[in-house]
């Protein structure tokens, strides 16, 4: 039941959903594409095959079919998207959002099919402009580069802002984010305002051709996505660059509180020269403790969470906080996000779940809340529904936090996804 302490208006959230994920076919990426690359591309693409047989069908019209994605997600309760990539983009062996980033070889013709996606997200953008923040590309091979690909990205209106990779330790013709090589493209970044995003699935290193590589991918894969975050503490760009605004998505936000007392325990060590045995005297500590950079600077992309995750909304900052979708991914919430919302905000406070739902993604990624209320009044997602305890769990989901509370409620574990 909603709790009998709050009251609640009649007006209905205006959801946004920071993770969403779309791209173009590879046909349609063809005409995105540099002219001078279409050749290699036609060689390219005959001999490809696709990596994601699942995705094979009906779906994957879901990545680029406008009418079709606003359909599903106003049936959805949601009004406005964040954009990541999702299809292969050109030359590339999977989606660039979990392809480990290109080798010195690669870089030329995965950095034109990374400018094709961006091309064809202007233009996906542009059907809808009040209810889209797609997220560009730039790869990190050459910085120059990448400056000239965050201008171009912020030309063109792509508030979303930047997808940053996350350089694997293995692959050392990158430079670690902590690089102060790197400054001058922060630099840009803050003088643009745009958001730094990264996404969970990066930055692991390269397992082999074994059968325990895919289970240690999906063990670690935790640990390697949140480097991304401590790289640019330890090394001071929220120091250098205060402005800054960096975003892990689809990464949960239960974590963050343990990772950053460690943090700070250790950069309690520094300070005072030593921690045990560990001798930090040449070690310049940072002026600040990690938690206040990630306090400033930090935000997170919770995709379908859990009432676990919530619950710790203000340890890890109730303003800092982005509900998601991952609209169209099977583990997403998809066709039940009405469902998942009153999972995790139950018995919340409105202007908490407002804040939840799509406030602090509006203000991160700069919507307009007012163009979007004629959208959420279709929507009707009301503050009082949302309020109520989920008592039935339709059987279809498949999602993982719901999927757990309808085992739970059966007295059963949930089984894996088949996806």
């Amino acid at each position: 039941m909603a709790n009998p302490e709050h009251s609640y208006s009649d007006d209905p959230y205006v959801v946004i959903t920071a993770d969403t994920h779309a791209g173009a076919s590879l046909a349609t990426y063809r005409e995105y594409l540099d002219p001078k690359y279409r050749e290699a591309f036609d060689e390219w693409r005959g001999g490809y095959k696709n990596p994601s047989k699942g995705h094979i069908g009906g779906k994957k019209t879901k990545n680029w079919d406008s009418d079709e994605r606003f359909a599903d997600l106003e049936k959805d309760g949601v009004v406005a998207e964040v954009v990541f990539p999702n299809t292969v983009p050109p030359f590339y062996p999977k989606a660039f959002h979990i392809c480990a980033p290109p080798t010195p070889e690669q870089y030329e013709r995965y950095n034109a099919g990374c400018q094709a996606h961006n091309r064809w997200l202007v233009d996906f953008c542009a059907i809808a402009p009040e209810r889209r923040a797609g997220i560009g590309l730039v790869h990190l091979n050459s910085i120059d580069d990448a400056i000239e690909q965050v201008k171009w990205i912020a030309e063109q209106g792509l508030r979303g802002g930047v997808l940053i990779p996350q350089p694997p330790d293995d692959m050392k013709h990158l430079l670690p984010l902590y690089a102060p090589e790197y400054d001058r493209l922060w630099a840009v970044i803050q003088d643009l305002d745009l958001p730094i995003n990264q996404h969970s699935g990066v930055g692991a290193p390269d397992y082999g051709p074994y059968a325990a590589a895919h289970p240690f991918w999906i063990s670690e894969v935790g640990f390697f996505s949140q480097r991304g975050m401590k790289s640019l503490i330890w090394g001071g760009v929220f120091e250098r660059f205060p402005k800054l605004r960096y975003t892990l998505t689809e990464a949960g936000c239960q974590w963050v509180p343990q990772f950053l007392q460690g943090m700070d325990r250790i950069h309690q060590g520094i300070q005072s020269g030593m921690m045990g045995e560990m001798d930090y005297g040449e070690v310049e500590a940072l002026p600040e403790p990690p938690s206040f950079y990630a306090k400033r600077n930090c935000y997170y992309g919770t995709s379908f969470p859990g009432k676990a995750e919530i619950e710790g909304r203000y340890e890890v900052g109730i303003d800092k906080v982005m509900w998601g979708s991952d609209y169209p991914h099977y583990e997403g919430s998809f066709p039940y996000s009405r469902e998942a919302m009153r999972l995790a905000h139950a018995g919340l406070g409105e202007d908490e779940v407002r804040a939840l739902l799509g406030g602090n993604a509006a203000r991160f990624y700069n919507f307009d809340l007012e163009a979007l209320k004629p959208h959420a009044a279709r929507a009707a997602v009301m503050p009082k529904d949302v309020a109520q305890e989920l008592e039935k769990i339709p059987e279809g989901v498949t999602s993982p936090n719901l999927r757990k509370a309808l085992y739970e409620k059966k007295g059963q574990v949930a089984p894996p996804s088949a996806h």
